[in-house]
């Protein structure tokens, strides 16, 4: 090697990405979640992210950036330099925004984001008011083809998980129900309990109160198996086979980032949520920790974009 590479070495070495040094990471990691502190969405970014952290010696910082229908925070991560320092807890909303808001970026997560791995799950309860005559999945659609229209089945809002959830089950059922999309699911279990709605699908630990006071009733849970939160309720899919509709988050880094990275940290990732502890803490509140590749999250988001944009078109659905 003659003078004039040996002085522009040490150079090249300072060039190199810090991946490529095995030192990543090397510095904090900025996780970015569209959604505002305090929920369970955010409870889990936190718990996961803190235990991720961990396991790479590093800080992962959770940044609340709400807007858009997550948009803003996913926007954010996809324009984002691609080394693994800005990352992304993506959810069920990559999958229904394409078709929902086709405005909206990124306009095609599957090839602006890097799918790293799966991060939970958690299931929605079909619960109604105690006063409509029916004790089952089954007794519910029977009443609903009785009285076409009539009833009336709330949502967190138009677009929302729940909502389509609802659709899907309503598009499987072969019934007709009325569509009440609220401001949140406060409200909406509100009118609920007071009866002034009938049905609602919600998640797991939102319905739990209502459920155990009798409130309301529940008549299955929205994934194949069993809820361990709610073990009585058996899976709507013993009626409807097949039915499932469950909230999901994934972790998630801006395309082209190097393949180095993305396998450090969907290893790190599976590690976290193999913890005892972090199982057992996110299961007390409805979440099912979840372990895969990048594989099995980019075939998630393959298949739920394909799932939730044919209801979305076959149904009418417009965001408001």
């Amino acid at each position: 090697m003659n003078r004039r590479h040996l002085l522009a070495a040490p150079a090249l070495l300072l060039a190199q990405p810090a991946f490529a040094q095995g030192a990543y990471p090397n510095r904090p990691v900025s996780v970015l979640s569209g959604y505002a502190p305090g929920g369970v969405t955010d409870t889990a970014s936190r718990a996961v992210s803190e235990r991720l952290g961990r396991e790479l010696g590093q800080n992962f910082i959770v940044e609340n950036k709400v807007g858009a229908a997550t948009a803003v925070a996913s926007t954010a991560v996809a324009q984002a330099r691609p080394d693994g320092y800005t990352l992304l807890m993506g959810t069920t909303t990559l999958a229904i925004n394409p078709a929902l808001q086709p405005n909206l970026t990124p306009k095609e997560p599957l090839k602006e984001l890097a799918p790293v791995g799966p991060v939970f799950t958690h299931a929605f309860v079909l619960h109604v008011h105690p006063d409509l005559p029916v004790r089952s999945a089954a007794e519910f659609i029977a009443y609903a083809k009785a009285n076409p229209g009539k009833l009336n089945f709330g949502s967190s809002g138009t677009g929302a998980v729940n909502h389509l959830a609802q659709a899907l089950f309503a598009q499987r059922a072969g019934i007709e129900v009325t569509h009440v999309p609220y401001r949140g699911g406060a409200p909406a279990l509100l009118d609920l309990r007071t009866g002034r709605i009938q049905a609602m699908f919600q998640a797991v630990l939102e319905a739990l109160p209502t459920l155990r006071e009798g409130a309301t009733r529940g008549l299955g849970v929205s994934t194949l198996t069993r809820d361990p939160v709610v073990p009585n309720l058996p899976p709507l899919a013993e009626t409807l086979p097949g039915f499932e509709a469950v909230f999901w988050q994934g972790l998630f880094a801006p395309a082209g980032t190097p393949a180095p990275v993305v396998e450090t940290l969907s290893a790190a990732l599976r590690a976290t949520n193999a913890d005892p502890a972090l199982v057992a803490r996110m299961a007390a509140q409805g979440v099912v920790l979840q372990r895969g590749t990048p594989a099995d999250l980019r075939g998630l988001l393959e298949r739920e974009t394909t799932m939730w944009g044919n209801l979305i078109r076959q149904a009418g659905i417009r965001a408001e």
